[in-house]
């Protein structure tokens, strides 16, 4: 069965403008034909397509589906964008497959890109969630500058991964199952040393995410799915 975002169906019983054309135009669905909605807010909803025109699709609610968190906690990654948007896109989709609920960006001193466009990455995790079935939508952040994110209060494991020498524990030892995590992730240069020593100085704890040496978006990858896997 097809599945639609719909943000506001407890308000709007149609599908948006763009979720509407994909199934009227595209999938030709009609009146009488069901679907799948999700809200992004933990439900599903299935539904009967009452009305189906170019301009819009009108749905009839018939079971709400809630959905219990398929992990504890509050799993928060916050990252460098790398240089290459395809590799920033390709882990917003991954880890939203994966499980998470917070994506941040940050601007570092060693960072190749300074700003982000977050739309494109917006229909990329709303397009994950519904291929994986997923019926949480991510919060996603605007560009966020190093020094005043890691300032900010966050009420959980506050984690930073780096690559300088020094004693660090493996990322999966250190997560409190049931707690709220949040991992910072550099960019392709690394944090600069100073940044290490604020994010230390704010409550981060240095971790590692393993022996081998990992990509930007590859790290943030892996962190999620430890902070995922841990959190079952």
């Amino acid at each position: 069965m097809h599945v639609f975002y719909t943000p506001d169906i407890q308000a709007h019983a149609e599908l948006p403008e763009e979720e509407a054309a994909h199934a009227v135009r595209v999938l030709r669905l009609q009146a009488g034909d069901e679907v799948m909605l999700t809200d992004g807010k933990g439900c599903f909803y299935r539904a009967e397509i009452s009305t189906a025109t170019n301009k819009r699709c009108l749905v009839n609610i018939l079971e709400n589906l809630p959905q219990a968190p398929l992990w504890k906690g509050h799993l928060h990654i916050a990252m460098a964008p790398t240089k290459n948007m395809d590799r920033t896109e390709w882990f917003a989709e991954k880890a939203t497959e994966i499980g998470f609920d917070e994506l941040t960006f940050m601007n570092c001193r060693f960072s190749e890109r300074k700003v982000i466009k977050t739309e494109r990455i917006s229909k990329i995790l709303v397009s994950a969630i519904k291929q994986s079935l997923k019926a949480r939508l991510p919060q996603l952040n605007e560009m966020t500058d190093f020094n005043k994110f890691i300032t900010q209060p966050f009420p959980g494991q506050k984690f930073i991964a780096h690559c300088y020498e020094g004693e660090k524990p493996l990322l999966k030892d250190m997560v409190h199952p049931g707690e709220d995590a949040l991992v910072l992730i550099g960019p392709e240069g690394d944090f600069s040393e100073e940044e290490v020593r604020k994010a230390t100085e704010n409550g981060f704890i240095p971790i590692s995410l393993g022996k081998s040496r990992l990509r930007t978006e590859t790290a943030a990858l892996v962190a999620c799915h430890i902070l995922n896997l841990q959190n079952q």
